[in-house]
């Protein structure tokens, strides 16, 4: 049977398909292969080995479903002091949710048993998915004004409805969490990477506002007369609340003492913590339990007001809550109600995920532990493809009860259960006492939960410190929130952080870099510049071997803020050394080249100006130096370009054919002459195999003078210009130019082009083919051998730019000397 080889070169030859011919190396095609019994000669790599990377294994398979549910890695070691730790946040937290739960239900549009419901399954359900201890996961003020607004909009559609909109809320708590579901299963919850920190808080702050401002009516027992309503604008909310203050009922005393009495206790609970520290976790479980308090105080103050006033109370309450999971049913989803909110899913989605991966990261870096997004998105999921069974409508992690849950001193995500045992509790014990909570009470609950996620002044100084533009485009959401929607916002963040993402690699230029010497020095001791490498802070294993000087490059005009005494100047006539900037693939490629040309045109001549034999032979575009114009002499001509590709990780085929153009247009430039092209710090196998295939890494053997066309490996018309592999023997020359020396040793074969990039090791035996005598510090010689660090068939790849440049250096002075020597043979 042919093998698979076999098979693709018969498939290629029937196709039409030129394969690739492999270099072939020889002994003594570099002087490293002098030193070592084994010449490294650097593979390729296959497709096959990605397929292979790709393909999971058993164990990966095994793994794949024992991450599903997380709580097997930790049950197993609960022990008493995780219980208590567990109970005293678990009920804690319970203590927070009711009210709260109760209260983002009515954002919802939805009666507050609602919230009840949601906060119930989210605190059971996500312990079993969790990566993260600190998240609770219920109903939250955000994602409740979007299903809110979805409810409405829906019911705008199906008037049917409008007796039963948790109908509506149950049918997108499904919807989502099948979506949610499917990116986490897949383990695609990187997506959320695409959602800038500077979105998230735009988004968090214009939400707050809006939340904010359509809750003062409710506080203030404003009603808003038709058509307006708290669900506009959030401008159009404030102007109407404004002009409805003489409206203002009874409602505002119990919902602007609640808002006063919530942040007067927290105050005081943060001045007491700081004066006694020693009682510091009293406080915080005091300043904790504020909202259940104030919620408690005020429903027995409405129940002493209003229990002689059953018929008409004197100022809103809820009134009847019934009492246990009545609307625990299979939830109704049709064609018409996914129609009706579908355009609303993408802005339900997003809201549903960011809130959530951000506070789990956030409290995951600060308890020093790693959450798992995609797993996160699966617990997401369930959760809300499980809680429309027993009515609860879209949750997700809250960003205030997590951060209570983590100061109480939560152990394990089981504190969940806790929670949902207090949440069951209330549900069925505590529904004759909801009967008389102050609705405007709850909108002080609500204020004061939503206003700690406004970005504070402080937050917006770091903004601008790290990247001024940022701060500009939270503006920009914080702005369009505020005088359009949640959802608008959202969108114009992502879309405007993306589109700068965008623009800078579009636009994105390399630079020139320079060479400087530096010393390196600890104290007042120069490392390498003793005997014996020590100093005073002890003994340098190797330092003897370190030279007093390295070469470092920096870009040339400091752009980087170097020191800007420092003269840096190009590295050598007519060597450029560039470095890309942001990648190298098909956005940038254009640009960065562009600038790459234009700089080298201004700092070189071409090499031969009168190349043309009449005026009328030279193209349209290449017109040469106007009458009476000179060429300035002084400036160099082009000799080699080395590229840094310390920045590149991958390229494509745009950005290898543009390179390919390049090399040909400055191969015209320096004709007759050609251009040496070094490439450091490649990062992948892939882009070498890239490159190779377009003919880097390799000097192509030629006459000279002869000229060669270079053949494109992409289908598109050939664009004709010189041969511009480089063809020169190594010298000791680039020893010369760096004043740097190097021990090696005399090779009468040695081959053009060689690698200079090398690391010495010990030899365990006498094996190998030569030995390098070596004198150290001590006088006494070491046995080594050298192996090169990339193939020695890519002599022109380099491991760091102080090879590429030395190797360079001596192609140039090597070309330079044969063309004398050559001169010199004619003339005589």
């Amino acid at each position: 049977m042919p093998s698979r080889t076999q098979f693709g070169h018969t498939a290629a030859k029937w196709l039409g398909i030129k394969l690739e011919a492999r270099e072939e190396v020889t002994r003594g095609e570099s002087i490293i292969s002098n030193h070592t019994a084994d010449s490294f000669l650097e593979e390729e790599p296959t497709t096959a080995e990605v397929l292979a990377e790709l393909t999971p294994s058993g164990k990966d398979v095994a793994n794949y479903f024992k991450s599903l549910f997380p709580f097997l890695s930790w049950i197993g070691f609960y022990n008493l002091q995780w219980l208590i730790g567990d109970l005293i946040a678990g009920i804690t937290i319970g203590a927070v949710v009711v009210p709260q739960g109760m209260a983002y239900a009515k954002l919802a549009n939805l009666p507050v048993q609602f919230g009840l419901y949601s906060s119930f399954m989210g605190v059971l359900i996500y312990w079993f998915f969790a990566t993260s201890k600190d998240i609770t996961i219920g109903p939250v003020a955000v994602m409740s004004t979007v299903t809110g607004n979805v409810v409405n909009n829906a019911i705008a559609i199906l008037p049917q409805y409008k007796d039963e909109p948790w109908v509506i809320a149950n049918a997108l708590a499904i919807i989502v969490g099948a979506i949610v579901f499917f990116i986490g299963i897949i383990r695609f919850g990187r997506i959320v990477e695409v959602i800038p920190l500077v979105s998230l808080a735009a988004f968090m702050t214009g939400s707050a506002i809006n939340i904010a401002a359509g809750q003062v009516p409710t506080m203030m027992g404003i009603s808003f007369p038709k058509p307006y309503t708290t669900r506009d604008a959030t401008y159009m909310v404030i102007i109407n609340t404004l002009r409805n203050l003489p409206s203002t009922k009874l409602d505002a005393a119990m919902g602007l003492t609640a808002l006063l009495m919530l942040y007067l206790i927290r105050i005081a609970c943060s001045t007491s913590a700081k004066r006694w520290p020693q009682h510091q976790k009293l406080f915080f479980f005091l300043s904790t339990l504020r909202t259940a308090f104030v919620i408690l105080l005020y429903t027995m103050i409405s129940w002493l007001v209003n229990m002689w006033h059953h018929d008409k109370p004197l100022f809103t309450i809820l009134q009847d809550v019934p009492r246990g999971f009545t609307h625990a049913a299979v939830p109704t989803i049709n064609k018409e109600i996914i129609n009706s909110f579908v355009s609303d899913l993408p802005v339900s989605v997003i809201v549903l995920l960011i809130e959530h991966i951000a506070i789990s990261k956030s409290f995951g870096r600060v308890n020093n532990y790693r959450i798992n997004p995609s797993q996160e998105m699966v617990a997401i999921g369930v959760t809300n493809l499980l809680a429309p069974f027993l009515g609860g409508y879209p949750s997700t992690g809250s960003f205030s009860r997590t951060a209570i849950k983590s100061k109480a001193g939560v152990r394990t995500p089981f504190a969940g259960v806790i929670t949902a045992i207090v949440v069951l509790l209330a549900i069925y014990a505590l529904p004759a006492v909801f009967y008389y909570i102050p609705n405007a009470s709850l909108a002080a609950v609500i204020i004061h939960a939503v206003l700690d996620l406004i970005t504070p002044p402080q937050t917006l100084y770091k903004f601008w410190r790290v990247s001024p533009l940022e701060v500009f485009i939270w503006f920009v959401g914080v702005f369009v929130t505020i005088f359009t929607s949640i959802d608008n916002g959202i969108y114009c963040t992502v879309a405007i952080s993306f589109a700068v993402f965008l623009f800078r690699i579009l636009v994105a230029k390399g630079r020139f870099l320079g060479r400087v010497q530096v010393h390196s020095v600890l104290g007042d001791h120069v490392i390498g510049n003793n005997d014996n490498g020590a100093s005073e802070y002890g003994t340098f294993k190797g330092a003897s071997d370190s030279p007093a000087k390295r070469n470092v490059f920096i870009p040339i005009g400091h752009a980087d803020g170097s020191n800007p005494e420092l003269a840096v100047g190009e590295p050598y006539p007519g060597i450029f050394i560039y470095r890309f900037s942001e990648g190298f693939n098909y956005p940038n490629a254009s640009t960065t080249l562009e600038y790459m040309i234009d700089y080298i045109f201004k700092h070189t001549r071409r090499t031969k100006t009168d190349s043309y034999a009449r005026p009328g032979d030279r193209p349209w575009n290449d017109p040469g130096p106007k009458k009476g114009e000179h060429v300035d002499l002084n400036l160099p001509t082009l000799k080699a370009v080395i590229l840094d590709f310390s920045s590149v990780n991958a390229v494509d085929v745009t950005s290898v054919q543009m390179l390919i153009d390049v090399r040909n247009q400055l191969d015209r430039y320096t004709s007759p002459d050609v251009v040496d092209w070094h490439i450091a710090c490649i990062n992948n196998r892939w882009t070498k195999r890239a490159l190779v295939s377009a003919g880097f890494g390799w000097p192509t053997e030629r006459p000279d003078g002869a000229q060669h066309r270079w053949q494109s490996i992409f289908s598109v018309a050939e664009i004709g210009g010189s041969s511009s592999a480089a063809a020169a023997a190594e010298q000791e020359a680039n020893e010369k130019a760096f004043g740097v020396h190097q021990t090696r040793a005399s090779s009468s074969d040695q081959a053009p082009g060689d690698n200079l990039d090398a690391i010495e090791r010990g030899a365990a035996s006498s094996s190998a083919s030569g030995s390098i005598k070596k004198g150290n510090s001590g006088g006494g010689v070491q046995n080594k051998r050298r192996v090169a660090v990339h193939g020695l068939n890519r002599p022109l790849f380099h491991v760091d730019l102080t090879g590429a440049l030395q190797s360079a250096i001596a192609n140039v002075e090597a070309r330079e000397s044969h063309q004398s020597a050559v001169s010199d043979a004619e003339a005589l």
